[in-house]
């Protein structure tokens, strides 16, 4: 469909919209929530976020990787009248994200220049229909299209990877630059940017970019507690990694290189050991690089050994591990990949290569850029957080300015702790320069100061008169450098990249100052080399989680999407721990919206419900009348079910209660009946096995009873 043919439908199919008031359905959000995507309850700040957005006001959602932010517009994209229009960077992101909603019964397509254009002309029939509730766009197919949304009514736009935007982000693309412009042809729509990774700079920068700056800004925690990290020296880096992977079977995983050269050499090392791997990097042929993308997706291939370039678009959930073989340029980006693992919120491991032949590389790679001095102050704070003494999480969570206090019990440093000391004193003297320096200065002039040399920059300055000067000078330069940058990697101090790189005090800082707060400081001497010990075996996966991964495969490869679009890991595990039978009981597995319970309820529990058969025929026959009795069966149900006598179901709880196993015999037994078959004992000393007993009894106790009430009696 041409620009000029759009320009000639009626108003009245779809009229424009020019209103601030936002037209909601009916249905409750989290109606909406359990029904679409199958989830009883929101994660932390998704129904705060969604309620902004729904009322209208431009919102910025700074979220972790895997912590959610999608929901945020899709789920109001479908409580809105109209189309909400999603800026997204990459084709394979949008494709995963439209794969997902349609799974989910959701009306969703996308638009971008890799369509055929009989592609592109049904996308914008169906738009101009309203019959999509989110269309997926690149940003440089946006302003090809206004046009059509002119005439139709758009309920929201959002801004996904909004670090894009910023020259401060990590991963800066001209393109979003343009994006400005939207305040002007959507004056009356919500805008919500996200993104997982922005500083407090890059997040001011994305609200002036759009021209949001009063919008509401919501800043989630970036603490992943499912994600363990840990750092390795660099020695010997290809026989640490196949060690790795020892216990790992098929699991999911990422290797990240510096360069195409590594990627291939890394891939070439564990294919000859018999792992699926391949090598994925910018100088591979696009068509060969979507196939080996597609085949990571759908599971096909395990392990992907690539630059940074893999991993931005893809929303795979289940990849456990991935590993940097070389150090990351910046803590953002280190974050943002490390977060590709575990998005189901089951565990996972990240693990970082270092070497200082890695900060020289990267530090070539900065020289000469436009932003030359801004990166290496961000590769100094990667530098800094690889030779961390302190907890990890603690670290990285206080880098995007959330600041904790307790330790995480997570990561390496906390598995095996340093020696520490009481640096109070220590903590204090150098808070106290950067509060007399008026927190204006970066790190090399605050230790200059502290250690009183006699520059000319300080005496320039006149911070020779100031109280601190000389204050730690009886502690050698590189140490006092070691102890600042745990300060800034416990939290108590930042830098301010954005501001030539100036120290400024946190509020932890201020409770040394003024509070009496104690600061444990790590020893600097340096321990004996620990040999690397071997991980402990995971437990394997049990055998009907397997039967369960195999169908999803299956139905993924009938439906042309990856696997995790069908079901996650996570909902496979919790359909493995509740054993659903009736499809009322599937519908209460995490990630089961009414969409995937009819398609996908009867295969599924078909799978499960022979599962539970095998499993029951391995089971001696006493004990499964007794897992069935605990299960809140009577002995009559029970020997219906199993198609035995209720003497024989009471005879194998005996035989259960003789094996050791705890169930109360006298529930079926009153205490007059114990008696009487203890009477009946001493009247039949001579006789020989139990039809005496019944014979005495006129043939009105059952033998079951009888047999309780001798073993009672002994």
């Amino acid at each position: 469909m041409s620009e000029q043919n759009a320009s000639q439908i009626p108003q009245s199919i779809n009229e424009p919209n020019k209103h601030p008031e936002r037209s909601r359905r009916k249905r409750s959000r989290r109606e909406l929530l359990k029904t679409h995507f199958g989830f009883d309850s929101f994660r932390p700040n998704q129904e705060e976020i969604i309620e902004s957005v729904l009322a209208g006001e431009h919102t910025l959602a700074i979220m972790p990787t895997g912590g959610g932010k999608s929901l945020c517009f899709q789920l109001p994209a479908l409580a809105l009248e109209g189309t909400a229009i999603v800026i997204s960077p990459l084709i394979a992101l949008m494709k995963d994200q439209v794969d997902a909603l349609n799974a989910n019964g959701i009306m969703a397509s996308y638009y971008n220049s890799s369509q055929p254009s009989e592609a592109q002309e049904e996308v914008l029939n169906n738009l101009m229909i309203g019959q999509l509730q989110l269309l997926y766009v690149a940003p440089e197919s946006l302003w090809n299209l206004t046009n059509y949304f002119q005439k139709t009514e758009i309920s929201l736009i959002a801004v996904d990877e909004a670090h894009c935007i910023s020259a401060w982000g990590h991963d800066f693309r001209p393109a979003y630059t343009q994006l400005s412009r939207l305040q002007d042809e959507f004056p009356q729509t919500p805008i919500i940017a996200l993104t997982a990774t922005a500083d407090r700079a890059t997040q001011d920068d994305i609200m002036k970019q759009l021209r949001i700056e009063n919008g509401k800004r919501f800043v989630s925690s970036f603490d992943r507690p499912n994600l363990y990290m840990e750092v390795r020296p660099g020695q010997q880096r290809i026989q640490q990694v196949l060690q790795f992977l020892k216990d790992k079977e098929n699991q999911s995983g990422i290797i990240y290189c510096l360069s195409r050269k590594s990627t291939e050499k890394v891939a070439e090392k564990l294919v000859a050991k018999g792992y699926k791997a391949k090598a994925y990097h910018a100088g591979i042929e696009a068509e060969e690089r979507s196939r080996i993308q597609e085949d990571f997706v759908n599971d096909r291939i395990p392990i992907i050994v690539a630059t940074i370039a893999f991993g931005m678009g893809i929303d795979k959930s289940n990849v456990r591990w991935v590993i940097h073989y070389n150090m990351p340029k910046n803590i953002e980006g280190y974050y943002q990949e490390i977060g590709r693992s575990g998005r189901d919120g089951l565990p996972a491991h990240g693990l970082m290569f270092y070497s200082f032949a890695d900060v020289v590389q990267l530090r070539k790679f900065a020289t000469g850029t436009a932003t030359e001095a801004f990166q290496l102050a961000k590769l100094e704070r990667m530098q800094q957080f690889a030779e961390a003494l302190s907890c990890r999480r603690k670290a990285l969570l206080n880098y995007f300015g959330e600041h904790v206090i307790q330790d995480c019990g997570n990561c390496d440093i906390c598995k095996m702790p340093p020696k520490y000391f009481d640096g109070t004193v220590i903590a204090q003297k150098i808070c106290s320069a950067v509060a007399r320096l008026q927190e204006q200065e970066a790190m090399g002039m605050v230790i200059d100061v502290l250690r009183g040399s006699q520059n000319a920059q300080i005496f320039e300055k006149g911070y020779q008169n100031i109280k601190t000067f000389a204050a730690a000078k009886e502690i050698p330069w590189k140490d006092l450098q070691q102890y600042v940058i745990q300060l800034l990697n416990q939290g108590v101090l930042e830098v301010w990249f954005h501001e030539k790189g100036r120290l400024v005090l946190t509020p932890t800082a201020k409770q040394i100052l003024f509070e009496g707060k104690k600061v444990r400081l790590a020893d600097l001497t340096q321990p004996e080399a620990v040999a690397l010990t071997k991980e402990k075996t995971p437990k394997k996966r049990k055998d009907l989680f397997e039967k369960l991964r195999t169908l999803r495969t299956k139905l993924a490869q009938e439906a042309g999407v990856p696997a995790y679009v069908v079901f996650s890991d996570a909902s496979l595990e919790d359909m493995e721990q509740k054993t659903p039978k009736t499809v009322a009981e599937f519908a209460e597995i995490s990630g089961v919206g009414r969409a995937k319970l009819e398609k996908y309820a009867d295969v599924f529990l078909q799978v499960i419900a022979k599962h539970q058969d095998a499993m029951e025929s391995k089971v001696a026959t006493h004990e499964r009348s007794l897992q069935l009795f605990e299960k809140g069966f009577s002995v009559t149900e029970i020997s219906n079910k199993r198609g035995i006598s209720e003497n024989t179901v009471y005879g194998h709880f005996l035989k259960m209660k003789e094996l050791g196993h705890t169930i109360d015999l006298s529930q079926f037994i009153t205490s007059e009946e114990i008696s009487a078959v203890q009477k009946a004992k001493q009247a039949l000393k001579d006789a020989e096995g139990l039809r005496p007993y019944f014979d005495y009894f006129e043939e009105q106790m059952p033998y079951w009873k009888i047999k309780f009430g001798l073993f009672l009696d002994d």
